[in-house]
Formats: structure tokens, C-alpha cells, sequence
């Protein structure tokens, strides 16, 4: 693949971003992120340790300087969290580009979008560069990029719950109306569900349960990386008109 992707002024080959939970020890997941071809890694800040030296170290396994980190706000349920969380990641490692996620409840995790904008007009004041997770409403993602996002996160399902894209027209709306990077994020559970993203036109694709709970996450990774490649030469490429009726490849005229 030649044709990068660039968010927020900085440019990227890989069009798949990885996650850094649920793996079985940070040796896996170092060997998935390999294995993906990914450039970037989000991170749960709340979750994953980033910065304590007296434990097991995230950093040791996957180098920050090999990989742009991206910390997430994960688990966070309020705009206020959200902020906090952010903040203290900034502290922690100086990253400004960063993963908005504000959940509205725990058992859909679905994004609350009045909070997930509020806390992107706050970030963005304070010289952060949001990339938002959000509902997959080209309105609400109109409204997040006004506000200054720097990449709009539509998800295709619930996450974790490998469903794959469920709504591909509100997708396909999103892209197309955007003049920000729009990834794919939540719902991956197989390559096809990457490839159709892609085929839709996505800049990305972001994901992590179905990497990590894949019975080979290191043999999924690299699945993940073909499908990103293969969806998004097809989409270059082109598809061929889609028809009620059968077209035959040969003329059934002037037949001997």
C-alpha cells in the first residue's frame, strides 16, 4: 500500500489502529501489533500502565517511539472524566493527540453524545487534538467536527460485540460528508467486517477485541492487516454496478 492517511498534520501508511487490551500478557499483544502492521496503538489510560515503573510496563513491550500512542478514555462516563483522564495522560507522556470516548451506559456503551461533545469543545481549547468515538449519525459527526475533532470514530456495532457494521448507508453518509479522517471504531469481529469498512470508503479502522479474543490474536492481527489493505483497493479500484438480473460475461449474441 502507497497511499497514506494523514490525521491532525501527521501522515500514516497503516490504516488499521490496535488496541492494547484484553490480550493475554503484554508479550502478545506486542506480538499482535507486529503482526498488524499498525502505527498507532490506543490505550486505556485507566486501565493499562503506562507510567508506574513498580509494575509491568506497557512501554517495555510496544515502544513509544516506534509507535504513535494513542491514550483512550475508556470506562470514562462523563465529560468531566473524560477531561481528567486526558489530562493526566498528558502529564504522563506529553500526548496531545488523543481517543474520545464519553459511554452513556454500561450495557450498551453506547457514546452520550451531548457529553461526548461537550468534552470535545473543552479538549480542543485546551490544545488537544480529539479523534471522537461516536454514534453512527452523520449529523452528530457534523456537529463533533465543527467542534474541532480531528477524526470522527463511528462505531459498527457495540463494542466488543463483533457484530460488524450494522448500518452501512449511515456510514457511507458519515464518509462522505466529512472533511476530517473517519475510522471505523467498535463492532469489528472478523477481516470482511474491515474490508467492508474500507469498501465504504472509511480512512481506518480501529479495533482490539477482535484481534485479542481471536483464538490466534497474532495470526488475526495479520488477517486484520490484509483485510484494511484489500478493502481499501477495492474501494479504489471501484466496484462494478450492482443488478437485479444476471449480465453475462461472454455476448450471447452471434453464437456458433
Amino acid at each position: 500500500m502507497t497511499d497514506g492517511w494523514e490525521v491532525a498534520g501527521r501522515r500514516f501508511t497503516s490504516r488499521l489502529i490496535v488496541g492494547t487490551g484484553k490480550y493475554r500478557d503484554f508479550e502478545q499483544n506486542a506480538a499482535a501489533v507486529e503482526a498488524s502492521g499498525a502505527e498507532i496503538v490506543t490505550v486505556a489510560v485507566r486501565r493499562v500502565n503506562i507510567s508506574d515503573p513498580s509494575q509491568p510496563l506497557l512501554t517495555d513491550h510496544i515502544d513509544p517511539k516506534r509507535y504513535t500512542y494513542l491514550p483512550n478514555t475508556a470506562g470514562c462516563f462523563t465529560a468531566d472524566e473524560a477531561i481528567r483522564t486526558l489530562r493526566l495522560a498528558r502529564e504522563a507522556g506529553g500526548w496531545d493527540l488523543v481517543k474520545l470516548e464519553v459511554l452513556g451506559e454500561a450495557r450498551t456503551l453506547y457514546p452520550d453524545m451531548r457529553e461526548t461533545l461537550k468534552a470535545t469543545e473543552i479538549l480542543v481549547k485546551e490544545g488537544f487534538l480529539p479523534m471522537v468515538y461516536c454514534v453512527d449519525d452523520p449529523i452528530a459527526a457534523k456537529q463533533l467536527e465543527e467542534a474541532g475533532a480531528v477524526a470522527i470514530m463511528p462505531l459498527g456495532a457495540p463494542i466488543g460485540s463483533g457484530l460488524g457494521i450494522q448500518n452501512r448507508v449511515t456510514i457511507r453518509l458519515i464518509v462522505e460528508g466529512a472533511t476530517v479522517p473517519v475510522l471505523v471504531d467498535a463492532g469489528v469481529g472478523t477481516a470482511s467486517d474491515a474490508s467492508v469498512a474500507m469498501e465504504l470508503g472509511c480512512d481506518g479502522v480501529l479495533m482490539n477485541t477482535a484481534i485479542a479474543e481471536a483464538k490466534d490474536p497474532v495470526r488475526m492481527a495479520r488477517a486484520m492487516k490484509l483485510a484494511v489493505e484489500s478493502g481499501r483497493l477495492a474501494y479504489l479500484a471501484g466496484r462494478m454496478g450492482q443488478r437485479r438480473y444476471a449480465d453475462p460475461s461472454s455476448p450471447l449474441a452471434g453464437l456458433i
